[in-house]
């Protein structure tokens, strides 16, 4: 007789060698990341800095991501995926610990801060094509949305503790150990990523990296729902990191409990996110990017809380609702790319994604201080809110934003992928 239950082996039977490497080091890095946005901005505080130089800070480090993106995205299509996260990897420690004795020492000057910071921004640039490419292949289209899910909530629950013990760590001991912390678990994830499996993806044919880049950009330019959410999320992006890397602890310090609260705060947001993952385990809805973008609708709402002065326990359930939004737009948004996007276009494309996702968020970071003077914190605040909501209404004038459906996973590599003005039509 069958068993009721099959082994946990046989549920987990569709997740491959790769893709449980590649998660579990995406939640040890996740660990340090949570933490160390928290205790870099509250170093800038600490030393003196000004909500202005906090905004500065995170935009050294997102205008190397911007740049070297589309490069990263390159190389990543044509060089073992797995060799390069390990070298970005063991940068972004390198980068980290420099970081870490500095503030320790309690010598960091602000042009040490923006230095080291454009480093982590240059690392994540080279690792993140690779690694999307690399979970995009490892995960079987057939069960795309269970492999997608499980990562993200594994990812997720990283941010959560990793929030939560940044900020309280920040409180007990200051940042630097928590950026120290972070170095570690860089570290620790080069050495499992070091274990990953070549992948079996062919590599590009000839014609050099410019060819790469022009076939890249013509995959990404060819699908009008790719580009049509990219446009909106490089305002988004913006927005929410104005609020989370600057606005939010510069309100944590001044009306609340100051690091501890705003740790609190981000890790609501990775419960969230978390939370929904387990929904989006077996949710299969058939408009994916329409679905997806309801949950853009939730962005916005950690800026309107904070707009209104909220207290700490609204702003933690505003940042909970906002951790919904993301892992609902998040998975969805993964599975149209994995079933839209030839196999040996992944990393590229992905890469376009990210440069033009994040393309303005240097920019807003290093205005929302200038921004808050101008506006007030209250006006800077309304501000991101309103953008968000009107953004998230606006992508759905366009119908192939609103139709692109779900479809039964390519049996074979030679299928032709949807075209660029027809998509797929509802089952």
């Amino acid at each position: 007789m069958p068993t009721p239950h099959p082994p946990r082996a046989r549920r987990l039977a569709w997740a491959s060698r790769n893709f449980r490497i590649q998660t579990a080091a995406t939640v040890i890095s996740g660990l340090g990341n949570a933490g160390a946005p928290i205790a870099t901005a509250f170093a800038v505080l600490g030393n003196g800095g000004s909500t202005a130089e906090v905004g500065y800070v995170t935009a050294a480090r997102l205008l190397p991501t911007v740049l070297f993106l589309v490069l990263g995205g390159t190389l990543a299509d044509r060089l073992p995926r797995h060799h390069i996260m390990v070298a970005a990897n063991l940068f972004s420690a390198a980068a980290q610990a420099v970081l870490a004795a500095l503030v320790l020492a309690g010598t960091v000057q602000l042009w040490q801060l923006l230095l080291l910071s454009a480093a982590g921004g240059a690392g994540y640039a080279l690792y993140s094509p690779a690694a999307g490419g690399m979970i995009m292949q490892a995960a079987p289209q057939e069960h795309a949305a269970r492999a997608f899910s499980v990562f993200r909530m594994s990812q997720n629950a990283a941010q959560i503790g990793g929030a939560a013990l940044g900020g309280l760590l920040t409180t007990a001991v200051g940042p630097g150990w928590v950026l120290a912390l972070d170095a570690l678990c860089f570290l620790a994830a080069a050495a499992l990523r070091f274990l990953l499996e070549a992948e079996t993806a062919p590599a590009p044919t000839g014609g050099g990296m410019l060819r790469d880049l022009r076939e890249g950009w013509q995959e990404f330019a060819s699908r009008r729902w790719l580009w049509v959410i990219v446009l909106q999320f490089a305002v988004l992006v913006a927005c929410v990191n104005a609020v989370e890397a600057v606005y939010g602890p510069a309100y944590a310090n001044a009306y609340l409990g100051g690091a501890a609260d705003w740790g609190l705060a981000m890790s609501a947001y990775g419960v969230g996110l978390v939370v929904t993952g387990l929904l989006m385990v077996r949710w299969r809805p058939r408009r994916i990017l329409l679905v997806g973008n309801w949950g853009v609708f939730l962005f916005g709402v950690p800026a309107l809380a904070l707009a209104v002065h909220a207290p700490l326990p609204l702003l933690v359930a505003a940042m909970f609702l906002s951790g919904v939004g993301v892992t609902v737009f998040g998975v969805n948004w993964m599975v149209a790319l994995q079933q839209e996007v030839p196999e040996e276009m992944f990393s590229r494309v992905s890469a376009y994604d990210e440069l033009g996702s994040y393309s303005l968020a240097p920019i807003g970071t290093a205005l929302a201080g200038p921004a808050a003077v101008a506006l007030g914190l209250s006006g800077a605040l309304w501000a991101c809110a309103g953008l968000c909501l009107l953004l998230s209404v606006a992508v759905l004038i366009d119908p192939q934003v609103r139709r692109l459906s779900r479809r039964e996973p390519r049996r074979s590599t030679a299928d032709a992928p949807v075209p660029a003005d027809e998509p797929a039509p509802a089952p």
